[in-house]
């Protein structure tokens, strides 16, 4: 743990915050930056608590050289008290990147919205108005605990929680940003939102949280992206996502994680799916040196259904332990499990982003 967890970092993009390390101080000021509901802290304090506790996992790839102190765990760019809602509000140099990954193109073409998260923070968000008016919500989930707490509350960290592993305590302790979608019942989102993770600060870590509830008779597609450049330091993502899907209704998840090889990818993906409901996950990993992703389904309602495919490209210096879980507890539930893997894929490092 660093003596002064508030540092300076060589970066062509201004930071107001930078917190290294891990511990009580820490995730206090976390939540102070954020302006969080005191429940909020106390969730985290108790993860914090639990991870401590909690062995490495002694599964998959060793991870054992990760060295929490030297992780910067939360890093937010300087004038970024609220995100943006029109692209020329952002910091040029922060526009760049994502006009770079064709982010604001692709929301002018086909999105329902689009989200940008920088480090810690998210810089940009917005929902066509068309949908928002339908009772869609679509928020930073940072926003969206104070819009909207009583939601949050109830099923914030419900499907994974922090004692499931020492990386979901984790999660629970520092999490900030990510993805928050509300579809009402009855609802049927013709269109696919769209958010896109970029982490950018050597020793960086990343840990959006994803929730997404779709009630009865409503439908959903929401893409997500990752990405960061090569520092020759190590990285760690451990972000969460949590998906609630109702009778009748259908929900797509898909993702490309583009981490460079710095990178450990220890994320958690979980989704519970109710009667005559279907959930789709699509997900591409072509960057990190060490990846542990299995995301899961819980088909708990009867005839419900779900398909997962995963592609991972492995080279040298990568190891991708990847997969997926299906829990079939209702009557006549199916599922499909697809994984595909390409061995000696050369990575490009994309510093270009």
């Amino acid at each position: 743990m660093s003596e002064n967890n508030f540092i300076d970092l060589p970066e062509d993009v201004k930071y107001a915050v930078i917190l290294k390390g891990i511990d009580e101080n820490v995730i206090k000021k976390i939540s102070i930056e954020n302006n969080e509901p005191y429940w909020m802290l106390e969730h985290r304090l108790k993860s914090l608590e639990i991870f401590n506790n909690i062995s490495m996992p002694t599964w998959g790839p060793d991870i054992s050289d990760l060295n929490f102190d030297d992780v910067i765990f939360f890093a937010k760019p300087e004038a970024m008290e609220k995100y943006a809602k029109d692209w020329e509000q952002v910091d040029p140099k922060i526009k760049e990147k994502f006009e770079r990954l064709g982010i604001p193109d692709a929301e002018r073409k086909y999105l329902a919205g689009a989200g940008g998260q920088y480090d810690s923070s998210m810089v940009y968000h917005k929902i066509k108005d068309k949908w928002s008016q339908k009772g869609i919500i679509f928020e930073d989930m940072n926003e969206a605990l104070h819009k909207h707490e009583d939601l949050v509350k109830k099923y914030f960290m419900k499907l994974v929680g922090p004692s499931d592993h020492k990386f979901s305590a984790l999660h629970g302790a520092v999490w900030s940003g990510g993805t928050f979608i509300y579809i009402p019942k009855g609802i049927k989102l013709e269109e696919p939102l769209q958010a896109y993770f970029r982490m950018n600060t050597a020793n960086g870590g990343q840990f959006e949280h994803t929730l997404i509830i779709v009630e009865d008779d409503a439908k959903c597609d929401y893409i997500e992206g990752c990405s960061a450049p090569k520092f020759d330091s190590r990285a760690l993502h451990a972000g969460c996502v949590e998906i609630f899907v109702g009778k009748n209704s259908k929900m797509r998840y898909s993702s490309v994680e583009n981490w460079s090889l710095d990178t450990y990818n220890l994320n958690t993906k979980r989704s519970i799916i109710q009667t005559n409901g279907y959930m789709e996950w699509i997900g591409g990993n072509l960057g990190s040196g060490k990846t542990m992703l299995y995301p899961m389904t819980i088909l708990k309602g009867d005839n419900s259904k779900a398909d997962h495919l995963g592609i991972a490209f492995a080279g040298e210096g990568q190891v991708q332990d990847t997969g997926a879980k299906v829990l079939h507890i209702g009557k006549n539930t199916s599922s499909n499990i697809g994984q595909v893997i390409y061995q000696n894929y050369i990575h490009d490092e994309l510093n270009f982003l």
